[in-house]
């Protein structure tokens, strides 16, 4: 097993986390357009669409054309939120990681190092607008690339977040994962998350059944340590 160590993001590490970052969501790609097709809904399309094109013009052929052109276009909406994600993280809080996270008081961001190369990262914001009595600490950007996944580098890397948070007095940790992320989904109930809800991120990812689940972690108070 390849050895790695975590430590926090420099300068220098940039291009390799965005190409950890982007590829570690396209590959879900492909199971999301998988998702789509055995929607329902979707299936009644793909029956439907063809038989009215058959009934109108009595053409087959024009029928097979209709649903080749029918399952580009699901296979546009499947992969349309993960790129559309990647290409929002990357003009908003990681064009500038530096900035967005290691200047901010009580955040993170680190990356996993294995052979010269980064290989994981996470990052960690404080909540805005966390419930009344709670500081909140809401971890982003987990994300291990595939050669080196099954060695525990995301284990230890929400391990990191969560003693960030122990040490800076947050009482939780927060996060939200799409429903089609499984490992991370199996990751975070093995550590001890507690899901607290589902949302959908847009009209879009309702369409297409891509739901968020909403976790939090709730970190014992220094009192609570002393008892």
């Amino acid at each position: 097993m390849a050895s790695f160590h975590i430590r926090q993001f420099q300068e220098r590490d940039y291009e390799q986390v965005v190409d950890v970052f982007s590829r570690g969501l396209e590959e879900h790609i492909p199971n999301a357009f998988r998702h789509l097709l055995l929607l329902p809904r979707t299936l009644l399309l793909l029956v439907v669409v063809p038989l009215a094109v058959v009934l109108v013009s009595g053409s087959w052929l024009l029928a097979v054309v209709c649903n080749f052109f029918l399952l580009g276009f699901l296979r546009f909406l499947a992969s349309y939120p993960w790129k559309n994600y990647v290409s929002t993280c990357l003009h908003t809080d990681m064009a500038d990681i530096t900035k967005s996270y290691l200047s901010v008081c009580g955040s993170g961001f680190w990356v996993a190092e294995a052979g010269g190369q980064v290989v994981g990262l996470v990052g960690g914001l404080p909540v805005k607008n966390p419930p009344l009595g709670r500081k909140q600490l809401q971890l982003f950007r987990l994300s291990v690339s595939s050669q080196h996944r099954g060695q525990g580098i995301a284990k230890a890397l929400v391990r990191t977040v969560l003693q960030f948070a122990r040490d800076q007095g947050y009482s939780d940790v927060v996060l939200e994962t799409s429903l089609l992320q499984q490992g991370a989904v199996t990751l975070y109930y093995s550590m001890g998350f507690q899901k607290t809800g589902e949302s959908f991120m847009n009209r879009l990812t309702w369409l297409v059944d891509l739901s968020l689940i909403h976790f939090i972690y709730s970190l014992p108070s220094a009192q609570e340590h002393e008892l």
